[in-house]
C-alpha cells in the first residue's frame, strides 16, 4: 500500500478513528494496530506477514534468552547468535542471489560447476529497516538500556505501518514506551501532521516524479545517447530525486505518527549544506547514520585504537552501509566511495591541526567546503543509480561529451535550483510557513490542504512510482 493513493487514504482515515476510540483499551489497542499494520504490509503480498510476524517473535525470543544471563560474557555470545539469527533472513531473501552469481562467475571462469543453485529469490520489502530495527531491540535489552517487552509489544514496534517500508528506523527505546501508555488526543498537532504529509506528497508526486521523468532515467537509461551537459544536469536533478523522494517518506510516515500520537525522530537535516562526507552523513538519513554508528562502528572500536584502526573501521561501516541499500557492486562501490572520502577527509584534517594550522571558517571558505562536497556525493550518487560499475563509468564518461541539450529546459534547472536553494535559506522556511500554517482557523487549514492537494494532482504524474528506498 502507497501512501499516496485513495487505497491509504481510506486505510489511514478507519485506523485514525479506530486508534483513538480504543485508547484507553491499552491491550485491544495493540492488537488493533498491529492487524491494521499487517493489513498494511500484506497488501502487497499477504506471504510476507508471515516473514514479518517470524522476525518479531525472534526478536522477542532472543532478548527474553539474552536477559536470562547476567555473565557479560555469556551475555555477549547470546547476542552474537542472536544477531546472526535475526540477519538470516535478509542475508537469504536480499544476498544469496548476489553471492551465488559472483561465486558461479568465479568458478566458471575456472572452468568449474558452480556450487550454488542460482534462484531468483523475491526480495520482501521493507525487510533491512525491520530487520536493523529487531537486532537493536536484542543489542539494547543485552545492554540493559531497555528490559524485555511482551511480545505484543515487540511486534508492535517492528510492525508499526508508518515506519515500517522505508524508516525512519526508531529506536526501540524510543518507541515502545510511546507503545506502552495511552497517548492524549488533546495534544495531537494536528497543523504539523498535516503540513509534514502534504509537504512530502508535494516532494514525491511533482519534484522527484517530475525530474526523474524529464531528465533522469532518460539519461541513465541510455547515457551514450545525451551531451555532456544533459549527463551533468541529470546526475544534479538525481541527488534532488533521490532526496526529494526519500525525505517525502520520512515527512509523510513522521506527519502519519503524530496523527496517531507517535513522535518520530527526523531523518533528513538540510544534506546538501553538509560541509564534508562526514557532515553529509550527520544530516542524511539520520536515523541510519546513527543506527551504524552505535551498532556497528563503536563495536568495532570506533575511533579509540589509533588512526589506523579507526581508518578500518571507517570504512568497513560504509561497506556495510552500502551493502545495506542493495546487493550489488554498485552499492560497494558507493560505501567504498563514502568510506575512504570519510578517511581522507579525517585525514587531512589531523594533518592540518598536527602542523598547526586553523583555517579560517569565513563564509567563503564554508561556501567552497559545501560546494566540493555537494559535488562529491553527486559523483557517489553516479554509482548509487546506475545499473553497473560498467555503466557509471559510461556515465561518468559522457560528461564534456558533445551531443543534444534539449531535456535541460529552464523549469528542471529552476526545480533543480529552487530545491538546493531551499536548503540554504539561513532560517528553515519550512518551519515558518508550518507556524503560519498552525495559526490559521480550521475552516483555513482545510481550504489551504485542499488547495495544495489540487496542485499535487495537478501537476503530479498519473500513478504513483513506488518511493526509491522500498528496494531497500
Amino acid at each position: 500500500m502507497l501512501f499516496p493513493t485513495t487505497d491509504f487514504a481510506i486505510f489511514l482515515a478507519v485506523v485514525f478513528a479506530l486508534s483513538w476510540l480504543l485508547n484507553q483499551h491499552r491491550t485491544a489497542w495493540k492488537w488493533c494496530i498491529l492487524a491494521a499494520s499487517y493489513v498494511f504490509y500484506g497488501w502487497w503480498d499477504p506471504r510476507l506477514v508471515s516473514l514479518l510476524a517470524l522476525v518479531s517473535t525472534l526478536a522477542w525470543a532472543s532478548a527474553l534468552w539474552v536477559e536470562r544471563t547476567n555473565q557479560d560474557r555469556a551475555r555477549r555470545r547470546r547476542t552474537l547468535v542472536s544477531v546472526a539469527v535475526l540477519l538470516l533472513p535478509l542475508a537469504w531473501f536480499k544476498y544469496y542471489g548476489f553471492f551465488a552469481l559472483n561465486v558461479a562467475n568465479a568458478f566458471e571462469s575456472l572452468g568449474l560447476r558452480p556450487p550454488l543453485p542460482l534462484l531468483q529469490v523475491l526480495l520482501p520489502i521493507g525487510i533491512s529497516f525491520y530487520t536493523f530495527m529487531a537486532i537493536s531491540y536484542v543489542v539494547d535489552v543485552s545492554r540493559y538500556q531497555i528490559q524485555v517487552s511482551r511480545w505484543l509489544d515487540v511486534s508492535l514496534y517492528l510492525a508499526f505501518f508508518p515506519h515500517l517500508i522505508a524508516g525512519p528506523i526508531v529506536r526501540s527505546e524510543e518507541l515502545i514506551p510511546q507503545i506502552r501508555r495511552p497517548r492524549d488526543a488533546g495534544r495531537i498537532d494536528v497543523s504539523r501532521a498535516s503540513f509534514l504529509i502534504v509537504g512530502g506528497l508535494f516532494k514525491k508526486m511533482v519534484i522527484s516524479s517530475f525530474l526523474a521523468s524529464q531528465i533522469v532515467d532518460p539519461v541513465f537509461g541510455a547515457p551514450n545517447a545525451h551531451g555532456g551537459l544533459e549527463v551533468l544536469i541529470a546526475i544534479y536533478a538525481y541527488a534532488i530525486v533521490i532526496y526529494a523522494d526519500f525525505s517525502a517518506y520520512s515527512d509523510i510516515a513522521i506527519g502519519v505518527a503524530l496523527l496517531l500520537g507517535f513522535e518520530f525522530p527526523a531523518n533528513f537535516d538540510r544534506p546538501y549544506t553538509a560541509v564534508s562526507l562526514r557532515d553529509f552523513w550527520r544530516r542524511w538519513h539520520m536515523t541510519l547514520s546513527r543506527w551504524l554508528r552505535d551498532y556497528l562502528y563503536i563495536p568495532l572500536g570506533g575511533s579509540r585504537h589509533g588512526e589506523f584502526r579507526t581508518a578500518v573501521n571507517i570504512t568497513i561501516t560504509m561497506l556495510l552501509g552500502g551493502l545495506w541499500h542493495g546487493a550489488g557492486w554498485t552499492f560497494v562501490a558507493w560505501g567504498a566511495f563514502h568510506g575512504i572520502g570519510q578517511v581522507i577527509g579525517r585525514w587531512r584534517a589531523r594533518r592540518a591541526e598536527g602542523f598547526g594550522i586553523v583555517e579560517p571558517q569565513s563564509r567563503w571558505i564554508v561556501a567552497r567546503k559545501q560546494l566540493v562536497t555537494f559535488n562529491l556525493v553527486c559523483l557517489g550518487w553516479v554509482f548509487f543509480r546506475a545499473d553497473s560499475i560498467a555503466s557509471a563509468f559510461e556515465i561518468l564518461g559522457r560528461l564534456g561529451a558533445a551531443g543534444t541539450t534539449a531535456l535541460v529546459t529552464p523549469l528542471v534547472l529552476l526545480t533543480i535550483a529552487a530545491m538546493l536553494g531551499v536548503q540554504y535559506l539561513p532560517a528553515d522556511p519550512t518551519a515558518r510557513l508550518r507556524e503560519g500554517f498552525g495559526g490559521l482557523g480550521p475552516v483555513l487549514q482545510g481550504g489551504a490542504l485542499a488547495l495544495c492537494l489540487f496542485v499535487i494532482t495537478t501537476l503530479g504524474p498519473q500513478g504513483v512510482t513506488p518511493f526509491i528506498y522500498f528496494r531497500f
